[in-house]
């Protein structure tokens, strides 16, 4: 893999990822951009004990374009058109989000008074393109390009961890205008926290309490022996749907082995993740004939708190649960927090296992 360095025009760091050693990426970005906003501010709720971003900046960030790859910012620039990728083709891009939530560059606070404390959204926000074809999409990716996307991920997990105020490191990946994405070409997203995030806290805390061991390796061993849940699995993975799913269709993929990151998965468990994922997302696709809006989320050991308890996991779901109907999140689920699934979670394995592929 070649990886290679470079900034945009207004100073934010791109990086490409190349299986190609003798890749060209000497151009640059001919933009002329103003300047970068400030980082987000943190405000805490002391009801529910959790930090919330305050990006008013993130209003004006691009959204929808409606003239294809002719408008899309994340297509390879050309003669004619710079974007925020200067090359004219390329593997794998990470480059900094023009418009984060967290940053490194600060401006100025004041007191909002009331009981919340305030402070900067100290960290980073990245984006991660996954090819350069505007029509593609990650279950249509190669098993090599998927696994140069996780050596992507592994660099950026490593490097962010390292950063100052980082506390923990998501790598995900939004589909879809029903999910809410304000950009059609393939690409997720990286953001490193100031803080350990609410789900995770509440996982660790399960794990820390659970008495007989590794609760996430217990719950893996559990599905796998039960098998009435497991969409696929290979020698160094398994896919299956939770036995409390809170979305219509949901996945969560494992590897045999406890990690706390990407960074510590080995070559071939990188290479045998591959196949399996894209498997279960063009699954996905199949059930109605559609494509199925989804996220896709890497869930992390944090950076420095409870890392032994951490166990590397994705986890993949859609909000569609028929042809024609979404899975909104309304009264219960939004007020309360209170999941009601409408698929059981076993009906929902076996419709996405007789659309994997064989």
């Amino acid at each position: 893999m070649k990886r290679t360095i470079t900034h945009l025009a207004d100073g934010r760091e791109l990086i490409y990822f190349d299986r190609r050693d003798d890749a060209d990426r000497s151009a640059i970005d001919r933009r002329t951009l103003g300047p970068r906003p400030v980082a987000s501010e943190l405000r805490y709720d002391p009801l529910t004990e959790e930090w919330i971003a305050i990006a008013g900046h993130r209003q004006t960030r691009t959204f929808l374009p409606t003239g294809g790859t002719a408008e899309c910012p994340l297509c390879p620039s050309s003669d004619e058109r710079s974007t925020e990728i200067p090359a004219h083709d390329y593997d794998v891009v990470v480059f900094e989000n023009r418009f984060p939530s967290f940053s490194g560059n600060f401006g100025t606070y004041g007191d909002p008074g009331g009981l919340s404390e305030v402070r900067p959204g100290v960290g980073r926000c990245e984006v991660v393109c996954f090819t350069s074809d505007h029509s593609s999409s990650f279950s249509r990716l190669s098993d090599d390009r998927v696994e140069l996307v996780m050596e992507a991920w592994a660099d950026r997990t490593a490097e962010l961890s390292g950063m100052k105020g980082v506390e923990q490191v998501f790598c995900f990946e939004n589909r879809g205008e029903e999910i809410g994405i304000t950009l059609a070409h393939p690409h997720g997203q990286i953001y490193a926290y100031p803080y350990v995030t609410p789900r995770t806290r509440l996982q660790l805390g399960a794990a820390r309490r659970y008495p007989k061991g590794n609760l996430f390796a217990d719950v893996l061993a559990a599905e796998r022996a039960a098998g009435t849940r497991v969409v696929a699995a290979n020698e160094l993975w398994t896919a299956f749907v939770p036995a409390a799913a809170r979305w219509p269709f949901e996945v969560h993929v494992y590897p045999h082995r406890q990690v706390p990151d990407l960074a510590a998965l080995t070559e071939e468990e990188r290479a045998a993740f591959a196949p399996l994922y894209t498997s279960v997302l063009r699954a996905f696709d199949g059930l109605f004939g559609l494509v199925m809006p989804y996220i896709s989320a890497w869930h992390q050991a944090p950076v420095r708190e409870d890392r032994e308890l951490g166990y590397l996991h994705l986890e993949l779901f859609s909000i569609r649960r028929a042809p024609n109907k979404l899975k909104y999140l309304a009264g219960s689920e939004s007020a309360m927090g209170a999941f009601v699934n409408d698929v059981l979670p076993e009906e929902a394995a076996r419709m996405l296992r007789s659309q994997i592929d064989h």
